[in-house]
């Protein structure tokens, strides 16, 4: 069989060369034990891999890679593996958002500096679904996502306990006097009962979701626990699909059209899901040049009602979710509400995905007429205080406290917010609105999950579970509470946010879609005055970053890498 007559497979332009140069491409990789058919026109599938033992939502991946490789050899694919950096929400520090997108830079030029034909995308804890599905999208390949899937369900004492929200409640009362400092240690021990992500509807599971609901995966991707077989399967089935992609050429562009992302929006809503899902959602199309704002998301998904009854939202986690039915049960059941002809990574479209997925377990997934909350997606808000827009997710808010007005109590940083929250003479009530500033991209530097501000004990022991708290910051999206969130622009950058000061009064009203500061021009102008920007990074990543990160209504994303840069092979290496 002569080169002419082979598939124009990318990586061809490495493996198909004679002389020096294709002496080169091959015989290192002959020495991991290759065979030379394997070069030999067969399509190069690239496995992703997030695998860390430092990110233990992701620390089943290795095994996860090994039944994607038996699908792709299967399918006569020749699968090669390779790291990228993984981000593990619960021990990097300042953030895992600030590394977002510098592991989305190193899986674009890891893709497209490689003979690679087709990808498959391992990603579990939060920031490493959206990274590599920016990245992969920069690149446009036949790609498809795996995620790591969620924990086992937590329990402690014979109650279930969840991932992030657990800690939350728990933590709250330990400060509140109600649970001692013993209790609270015993329960990290039956929280996490397995590897897997939060098994919450938390930021992770949100993704997983999300990259379903985009089609980027197959179906029942989103909520089968990392140690379930099944997980395996559909790797191994995930292995199998890619090599039909390549060989089809269905890149991820044909997947992530306009209609996709607004599919996922309003899965968004029906999940409960998280407000970083906001975030990723408006980098991932940055990077394909797909039109989609903020404003979409209040238009396509806020009038939707929450169906899936999960924590932080509702009661159950998502090892009943996955038993219940999972995604596809959710999609059938909003699907008048989707563009059921979207295609996906299976070769299918949307609705014949959904067609005959059941549902099992009604108070898991409630049904169109009996939802956990209406109108429960996020809801835009914009006003003097945030004129580019800020996000609240009312289904994990108070109903209360959705309309209020209430004196600001404000901390002008983290530090400041914790050195003083726990003071008993902290002038504060329950009508207070709590305002935390410079926690924004730039601020913190990576908007770091502190908007869902703790609560002052003194609050706590007279039973307030609940107050308006008003940020430039992300949230866990295993937390809840009245928090307005993504305030743009931010305060570092001199957005009205900086110039809020204790005493002044704002209006929060969700249902008009407002946030209003209650000070008059002339004096805004005059703190505007007297403003001082923030000392910034001196070198490396923060520098680069905080120098090029866009605003939150624009997705956070680096500046320079809005669009993408296709699939052209380099230069020879030698």
């Amino acid at each position: 069989m002569s080169d002419s007559s082979k598939p124009p497979f990318r990586s061809r332009q490495w493996f198909g060369r004679e002389g020096k140069q294709g002496f080169y491409y091959r015989s290192w990789l002959k020495g991991l034990g290759l065979p030379h058919d394997l070069f030999d026109g067969r399509p190069v599938i690239g496995i992703c891999n997030t695998w860390s033992e430092l990110t233990p939502c992701n620390s089943s991946l290795r095994e996860l890679a090994e039944h994607v490789k038996r699908g792709v050899y299967e399918a006569g694919g020749f699968p090669l593996e390779f790291p990228v950096m993984s981000l593990g929400e619960t021990q990097i520090r300042p953030t895992a958002m600030l590394f977002r997108n510098l592991a989305s830079m190193e899986a674009e030029e890891s893709i497209r500096a490689n003979p690679i034909d087709g990808v498959v995308l391992l990603m579990g804890c939060d920031k490493t679904t959206p990274s590599l599905l920016m990245g992969a999208a920069s690149v446009d390949l036949p790609t498809i996502g795996v995620s790591a899937g969620p924990s086992l369900s937590g329990n402690w004492r014979g109650k279930p306990l969840g991932s992030g929200t657990g800690v939350i409640e728990m933590s709250e009362m330990v400060r509140a006097g109600t649970l001692s400092q013993d209790e609270f240690t015993e329960a990290e021990s039956c929280m996490q009962r397995s590897t897997g992500s939060c098994m919450t509807m938390g930021t992770a599971s949100t993704m997983a979701s999300m990259v379903e609901a985009l089609g980027m995966s197959l179906p029942e991707n989103a909520a089968i626990p990392a140690v379930d077989a099944r997980r395996f399967r559909l790797a191994h089935l995930s292995g199998r699909r890619i090599v039909e992609m390549v060989r089809e050429d269905l890149r991820m562009s044909r997947i992530l059209t306009r209609a996709a992302f607004a599919n996922a929006i309003r899965a968004n809503a029906a999940i409960g899901g998280s407000t970083n899902a906001v975030i990723h959602l408006l980098a991932i199309a940055g990077r394909l040049g797909v039109e989609l704002s903020l404003d979409d998301w209040d238009a396509l998904g806020s009038r939707l009602p929450c169906l899936v009854n999960l924590k932080p939202s509702g009661e159950y986690l998502m090892e009943d979710f996955c038993y219940a039915g999972g995604l596809p049960a959710v999609l059938r059941e909003i699907a008048a509400q989707l563009d059921l002809d979207a295609i996906t990574a299976n070769g299918r479209t949307l609705g014949e995905n959904i067609a005959q997925a059941p549902c099992w377990n009604r108070e898991v997934i409630r049904p169109l007429a009996q939802p956990v909350r209406a109108e429960a997606g996020i809801a835009v808000l914009r006003g003097n205080l945030a004129p580019d827009g800020a996000v609240i997710k009312p289904s994990a808010a108070s109903p209360q406290l959705l309309r209020h007005r209430g004196r600001a109590v404000v901390f002008e940083s983290i530090e400041e917010f914790k050195a003083r929250i726990d003071d008993e003479a902290l002038d504060i009530d329950e009508t207070c609105v709590m305002v935390l500033k410079n926690c924004g991209p730039r601020g913190y530097p990576g908007m770091a999950e502190v908007g869902n501000m703790p609560l002052p004990p003194k609050l706590l022991r007279r039973g307030v579970t609940d107050l308006v708290r008003i940020s430039d910051a992300r949230m866990s999206g295993t937390a809840y509470g009245t928090v307005v969130l993504h305030v743009s622009p931010e305060a570092a950058t001199g957005g009205p946010l900086a110039l809020v000061r204790e005493g002044d009064f704002i209006e929060l009203d969700v249902p008009g879609r407002r946030l209003h500061l209650d000070v008059d021009e002339a004096e805004l102008a005059r703190r505007r005055a007297e403003w001082t920007a923030p000392p910034a990074p001196a070198r490396g990543w923060s520098k680069l970053y905080v120098d090029h990160v866009q605003q939150a209504h624009l997705g956070a994303d680096l500046d320079f890498l809005v669009g993408g840069s296709g699939d052209a092979v380099g230069r020879d290496s030698h």
